[in-house]
């Protein structure tokens, strides 16, 4: 793992949109396409600012979210509409998206049909994560039913998760799969991010499922 601190957030925004385009470019010059996967929420939208007008061939490229609130991706609640509003414009509006919802089926039920549109895909070129203080990342919750098996080696390359803090169900992409991602990018901001970061260091995954994806990261910080 690797930290890299910045004075400020627009700072960092800028310079890990463009790490992200020169990893997905270095990956673009070997292979045929690019997959990234992304966080959802608000850390990442000003990095998709910079990042959609990146000089690429987006055409070339497959994005697909870390993690998805099983909800109608016109939702406001959508890591997708997120997506596709902040990310998937200007020079990356050809990029492909990869859905992790399916209208009128129970999130169970999908998962085997969603992970077959992303197994060309994988590993994933380039991944960013962000991170809850409380050292959660994607979907993958402390305590959440269902964690140790998303966690496991062997777990489904998409996992469904039921948080009791949350109105609906979550869909995200599997430790193992996230760890596996060749560049791995991991935002946070604020110390008490920080301080929680410090802290998972010292945590088993159960406990700080951050830690599961941490090994040959890149960190970056911003105050």
């Amino acid at each position: 793992m690797n930290i890299i601190e910045y004075p400020d957030r627009d700072m960092l925004a800028i310079d890990v949109a463009s790490q992200i385009a020169g990893d997905l470019n270095t990956h673009l010059l070997n292979n045929d396409t690019a997959s990234i996967a992304v966080a959802g929420g608000t850390t990442p939208a000003p990095i998709f600012d910079d990042l959609c007008a990146a000089d690429l061939d987006w055409s070339r490229v497959r994005v697909m979210a870390t993690d998805e609130r099983w909800v109608d991706s016109n939702s406001d609640r959508s890591n997708a509409r997120m997506i596709r509003e902040r990310l998937l414009v200007d020079r990356a509006s050809v990029a492909q998206f990869l859905p992790f919802y399916a209208p009128n089926k129970e999130p169970e039920d999908a998962m085997g049909d969603l992970a077959s549109t992303i197994s060309s895909d994988l590993p994933i070129s380039v991944l960013l994560l962000g991170m809850g203080e409380d050292m959660h990342t994607a979907s993958l919750f402390p305590g959440v039913e269902g964690l140790m098996e998303a966690l496991e080696p062997t777990a489904p390359t998409l996992v469904v998760l039921r948080p009791d803090s949350q109105p609906e169900a979550r869909v995200s992409l599997s430790a193992h799969v996230l760890d596996a991602a060749i560049s791995k990018h991991l935002v946070i901001y604020g110390a008490e991010k920080r301080t929680a970061l410090e802290r998972a260091l010292k945590l088993p995954p159960e406990e700080a499922p951050i830690q599961a994806v941490l090994s040959g990261s890149t960190v970056h910080w911003a105050p």
